[in-house]
């Protein structure tokens, strides 16, 4: 006899069709993503990162923890990011912005260097503005654009994005260093995804943050060289940068 309580008759619930149809296409976006080829160069954009030792495990190709592994909802969030910074060229060109993103050979523009272990694509070029923004945006300018929520935005407009996101600043210096676009301020370009309102800020050329980042570069390259890890950012691993790090679990046991 059963006992009481116990209900032999109990069948899982059926995915909704919502559910169904999306665990579909999530699947299929991290096995596309699986099948991509691994990237054996430090990416300019992620050199502001201020853990040294998270970039050698991301140079280095070690796997992630487990649990932190992209799921699909994230790599939609990836390409929604890249369908809101075509939708800003788009409007930059309207309003009468000579933005250049691509070579004529159809090319992104980008810069390469310690023998191809560093590399770095820019979203773009503005080359001439229209009458009304001359004397405020000087040319050519390096364009970078990037597309947060409603609260990451405000930060940004509120502190400015040296101060609110400072990986971005260093990206955006590094870029100007290397690609020669120095004498004039970037023009960086936020996008609400959650409004779409825009924000606009112009970055003049910081030197030593460029210096500082390259440098750092060169350490993580020439520790991975010599199979060292590089200190931790911070001293346990309930700090906020390990807390979210992908790699926490393998870097503290």
């Amino acid at each position: 006899m059963a006992e009481p309580g116990l209900d032999f008759n109990h069948r899982p619930k059926p995915p909704t069709p919502a559910e169904a149809i999306n665990a579909l296409i999530d699947a299929a976006l991290v096995a596309e993503n699986g099948t991509r080829p691994r990237r054996e160069y430090l990416g300019g954009s992620r050199l502001g990162d201020p853990c040294a030792r998270r970039l050698q495990y991301e140079l280095l190709d070690v796997p992630r923890d487990p649990e932190t592994a992209f799921s699909g909802q994230t790599l939609r969030i990836f390409a929604v990011g890249h369908v809101f910074e075509d939708l800003a060229i788009g409007w930059l060109r309207r309003a009468g912005f000579d933005l250049r993103t691509r070579s004529r050979a159809g090319e992104q523009f980008g810069f390469s260097v310690a023998g191809g272990r560093v590399q770095g694509h820019i979203d773009g070029v503005v080359v001439a503005v229209p009458t009304p923004a001359q004397g405020v945006v000087a040319v050519p300018a390096l364009w970078e654009c990037k597309s947060a929520n409603a609260r990451n935005w405000k930060e940004m407009v509120r502190r400015g994005v040296a101060a609110a996101k400072p990986i971005y600043a260093a990206q955006i210096a590094l870029y100007q260093a290397y690609m020669g676009l120095t004498d004039a301020p970037a023009l960086f370009t936020a996008v609400n995804k959650d409004t779409s309102e825009l924000y606009h800020e112009l970055v003049p050329f910081d030197g030593a943050l460029a210096q500082a980042t390259s440098d750092k570069a060169v350490r993580v390259l020439r520790a991975c060289d010599a199979g060292e890890w590089l200190p931790r950012v911070a001293g346990e691993p309930e700090h906020l940068e390990c807390v979210r790090c992908p790699w926490r679990r393998r870097c503290w046991s």
